[in-house]
């Protein structure tokens, strides 16, 4: 196999059949043209509603410092201390049309302004759409328009629980001026398009099963070690084969087969639960990191619910639903401590994502011991500051991981800047060197200072 080769020489060659694809795209042998140097990535993942500030920041008396002790809402995130990087006072300063809620999704990834429209919320004027494209499609886009670092999808949307109505609050990622992206939220539909439709949804035949003289082949022409990986890469199909088959036939709380939830169904107001939820974001995050190891994509985001977010956490024993309890007053010490558990359960999925990352050993990596996550950047993000007083302050930027070669271990306060220049930074150190994203004014001096 020589370096010039592509991947359909190669299929034509060993006469394969185009199903075999999503199984040779990350073999470093093979020698594809986007093999050949580092695989930076970059996730990010956004829950809803604010934080509770005293549970959420750790304390740091000057303007920079290391992470010493983790606050409650953050303590799954102790064993990654010294990979995580704590942003404060970076802020969206977007304004014009729509309420905070639809402001703080909508011009979260995007950094610039909606469109004028006629979804109302709150007491502000209506909105429509943004009016930009959001940071991780113009990476991808980067990305994408060089054999270097192209890769099958470019991107992929993760969801769970989003509601599938199409309005300013369900949506944080655009591809262009109003063209907003909507996450797949039901694993089994991501599954599908990472492998395949398959035809018959209920008995889900194996994909697998068609191509065992197709893998023998290409077993027969690559190294041990790309052997080991697609070794790894079908059992991993094959045991979320199992689990997808078993989801299915279990009977969800609403009375209905399958890991469909109702909430995309429900009128707007309508207020329903679903105790699937954490079910559905582990198998969606082990799919995202599947295809990081695959190569299938280098950008993906994690969608939790929406801006306005009412799921019910019951298994944490929060019965009243997140954006109600957002509302409640600073001395309502009860549903303080609700709040604090919700954003402790999204750090508990963080931690979950990166334990992932850090126990998978990145394919063709040129030291021993490198894993995706020293490749990947992650950020957890929200679209307000604090729930009850919607502001746009302070939004929580929460960076994990090695990809960016951002310095780790720390927490910066910076004084109250715009968020336009931290996708700007995350776009440099993905190797795009723009000097503006979004509302240029916005975007200052540049990138954020002292991130590397």
């Amino acid at each position: 196999m020589t370096q010039n080769s592509t991947r359909r020489e190669f299929i034509r060659d060993l006469g394969l059949g185009a199903a075999t694809l999503p199984f040779i795209l990350n073999l470093p042998s093979l020698g594809f043209a986007n093999q050949g140097q580092r695989k930076q990535r970059l996730v990010i993942m956004f829950s809803p509603n604010g934080v509770v500030p005293s549970t959420f920041w750790p304390e740091l008396s000057g303007s920079e410092g290391k992470l010493e002790t983790l606050t409650e809402s953050l303590t799954p995130l102790e064993p990654f201390k010294d990979r995580t990087l704590i942003l404060h006072g970076v802020c969206d300063k977007i304004r014009g049309d729509g309420d905070n809620h639809m402001r703080g999704i909508g011009c979260l990834l995007t950094g610039t302004e909606l469109f004028p429209g006629n979804i109302q919320g709150g007491s502000d004027t209506p909105a429509g759409w943004a009016k930009g494209n959001s940071i991780d499609q113009e990476i991808k886009s980067h990305l994408q328009s060089s054999p270097a670092t192209r890769t099958r999808f470019g991107s992929l949307e993760f969801g769970v629980l989003v509601p599938q109505r199409a309005d300013t609050w369900t949506r944080m990622v655009y591809a262009g001026p109003n063209k907003p992206l909507a996450p797949i939220d039901d694993p089994y539909q991501m599954f599908a398009k990472l492998y395949g439709r398959l035809k018959d949804q209920e008995s889900l035949k194996s994909i697998l099963d068609d191509l065992q003289d197709d893998l023998r082949k290409v077993s027969g022409a690559v190294s041990t070690e790309d052997r080991r990986l697609l070794e790894e890469h079908a059992s991993f199909v094959r045991e979320m084969e199992q689990e997808l088959k078993e989801t299915k036939s279990q009977t969800s709380d609403f009375g209905r087969p399958g890991l469909g939830h109702a909430v995309p169904e429900m009128e707007p107001g309508v207020k329903k639960e679903n105790d699937n939820m954490p079910k559905v974001s582990k198998m969606q995050i082990d799919l995202m990191v599947n295809s990081f190891m695959t190569d299938f994509t280098r950008v993906a985001t994690l969608q939790f619910t929406n801006s306005v977010g009412q799921a019910r956490m019951r298994w944490l024993g929060v019965n009243e639903s997140h954006h109600e309890l957002s509302h409640k007053p600073d001395n309502d010490l009860a549903s303080q401590t609700y709040l604090t558990r919700i954003n402790w359960w999204y750090s508990q999925q963080l931690a979950y994502l990166i334990k992932r990352l850090a126990e998978t050993p990145e394919p063709g990596a040129g030291r021993p011991g490198a894993s995706l996550l020293d490749n990947t950047l992650i950020v957890w993000t929200n679209e307000l500051g604090k729930g009850n007083s919607h502001t746009l302050d302070n939004i929580p930027f929460v960076l994990v991981g090695n990809g960016l070669d951002f310095r780790m271990g720390r927490m910066i306060k910076f004084p109250k800047l715009a968020h336009n220049r931290l996708l700007l930074s995350l776009a440099h150190g993905m190797g795009h060197r723009i000097k503006q994203f979004g509302n240029p004014n916005y975007c200052g001096e540049g990138i954020l200072p002292n991130l590397t």
